[in-house]
């Protein structure tokens, strides 16, 4: 009988901890829907959330910062628990993450950094995207060696934290390779359509053979870009070669087909160390550092692209 007592004893002890972690409700504010990348994200943790016991509250932004302003509002009028934020450009957060702080709501940056105050917000979980820019420049600066190589460039949501930092990290990378220029860039608001529009201008005011490479700020604008290039009568992959960036299933076909050279993995699974994050905090108190670091791999059309298809296609992307 004392065995049973203290067996329900620490039984009693030891749920609130677990309770804690689970039954919370969650406020996400995505951007959108404009890549296959951030489609994953999304799936992804909408999965997370559901293993772990979590309401999840979904806001699609349209990429419009005034729609996640708005979202994150309501989730504050909600009384939500905590709030995920992956924010579309990196100014203007101030005000309603202080309401947000007011209200004593944590807030965590999934994929992207703002420019704010660091109380503002619990943690970013990111990649170094200066050092993604810098992976994709030097896979570059090795595969043309000393031949002259001018880079045309679609650029991610100008504003945006991946388009600056991957801006910089391939710029950076390429600066002691005199050879190496970039004589064209422009946004091509990391969207399939878009890609391929702009590539169509760079075709257009270049002329196809004065490119050597391009170099995109996220895979789906290099895919829309290849249907560009192809129409162009060019062959993607040896008369223009392609890096980019987020290594979503797509381009791993296209690397598959010759019509890729090489991509930097961003992996969509930023909830998962988030709501580590969130469920040490509400434990225990618990504080993260200010940045989570996710890997940035690099694959080529060396890599088995087949194999690493199968392996996503089924993520949502």
């Amino acid at each position: 009988m004392n065995i049973l007592k203290s067996l329900l004893a620490s039984a009693a002890i030891l749920v609130p901890a677990v309770a804690m972690a689970e039954g919370e409700t969650i406020g996400f504010s995505q951007i959108g829907s404009e890549s296959g990348w951030r489609a994953a994200e999304t799936t992804v943790t909408k999965q997370q959330a559901e293993e772990r016991g979590y309401d999840l509250k979904f806001a699609d932004a349209q990429q419009k910062q005034e729609n996640q302003i708005k979202a994150i509002r309501s989730f504050v009028a909600q009384g939500v628990d905590a709030i995920l934020l992956a924010p579309v450009v990196a100014t203007g957060w101030e005000e309603v993450l202080e309401e947000a702080k007011d209200a004593d709501i944590p807030v965590i940056l999934l994929d992207r950094n703002i420019d704010a105050p660091e109380d503002l917000y619990m943690t970013a979980v990111t990649s170094d995207q200066v050092h993604e820019g810098m992976v994709a420049g030097n896979w570059l600066v090795e595969a043309v060696g000393d031949a002259e190589c001018p880079v045309v460039e679609l650029q991610g949501t100008t504003g945006s934290s991946p388009a600056i930092s991957r801006k910089k990290g391939f710029e950076e990378a390429i600066a002691a390779a005199d050879n190496i220029s970039i004589t064209r860039s422009q946004t091509g608001d990391f969207t399939r359509a878009q890609g391929k529009v702009v590539m169509e201008s760079f075709l257009k005011s270049e002329g196809g053979e004065n490119i050597c490479a391009l170099y995109a700020h996220n895979d789906d604008m290099a895919v829309g870009a290849i249907q560009a290039i192809k129409e162009a009568g060019l062959k993607p992959g040896e008369d223009i070669k392609i890096v980019s960036i987020d290594s979503v299933p797509d381009i791993h076909l296209a690397m598959k087909a010759g019509e890729a050279n090489a991509t930097v993995e961003l992996t969509p699974n930023m909830a998962g160390p988030a709501f580590d994050v969130l469920e040490a905090y509400w434990k225990d108190g618990t504080m993260p550092p200010k940045w989570i670091q996710t890997e940035s791999k690099l694959y080529t059309s060396d890599d088995d692209n087949a194999a690493i298809y199968e392996s996503k296609k089924d993520l949502g992307y």
